[in-house]
């Protein structure tokens, strides 16, 4: 049976909208991005990180994240450079703290670089492909298996992917329409040190987690 029953499919869509809605890495990094660059950039993480997921889900459908669970190397190789990206980010936001522009200035990013920092952030955690592999076999069809199985745990990343962007997308704009409202100069100052903080924070729970 190629797609799920329509029950165990609610249950499963249900259960990714909770799941994508509780606090972690991925959606505080949604959070601290929008409030620094605003709404439109804060979204353009968003399609980054689902875009991740993509990437995710087929690696997962097709076997390749057990393989990175199984090699704890490959598996710490992946963390670390997750690890340091996020300490890259701190880096850039304090660098940017006490710029004259701030935020404002920060919001020029290009809209391929928001996206890609999105991207990065997501394939850069293992974590997600080991979710993947615990999670989404608990929704799949009884005795499922060879194309049929990777065709439901694609549709399975797919309809994880619509909840995380839902969930996210409002996030990213609650977010940046606070900080709007509440933007002045010393504002912007506490805000890229927060950031920083929370990115360096984010980097320590990557690879302690």
């Amino acid at each position: 049976m190629i797609t799920m029953p329509l029950d165990v499919y609610i249950a499963f869509a249900i259960s990714s909208l909770v799941l994508a809605a509780a606090p972690g890495p991925d959606n505080l990094f949604v959070l601290a991005q929008s409030a620094m660059y605003g709404v439109k950039a804060g979204l353009l993480v968003v399609l980054g990180l689902c875009l991740g997921l993509v990437v995710q889900t087929l690696c997962a459908a097709l076997g390749l994240a057990a393989v990175v669970a199984a090699v704890p190397p490959l598996f710490w190789a992946i963390k670390l450079a997750g690890a340091f990206y996020l300490l890259y980010l701190a880096w850039q936001a304090v660098r940017h703290a006490h710029d004259a522009a701030g935020v404002k200035q920060a919001s020029a990013k290009s809209g391929m670089a928001l996206v890609r920092r999105g991207l990065i952030m997501n394939l850069t955690n293992p974590k997600v492909q080991i979710f993947f592999l615990a999670f989404f076999p608990q929704f799949v069809s009884p005795g499922t298996s060879g194309t049929a199985l990777v065709l439901q745990m694609i549709v399975q990343g797919l309809t994880f992917m619509a909840a995380t962007m839902i969930v996210f997308s409002i996030v990213a704009a609650g977010a940046g329409f606070i900080s709007a409202k509440l933007y002045s100069p010393s504002f912007a100052v506490k805000l890229n040190y927060g950031s920083a903080a929370l990115f360096v924070l984010l980097a320590v729970f990557t690879l302690a987690a």
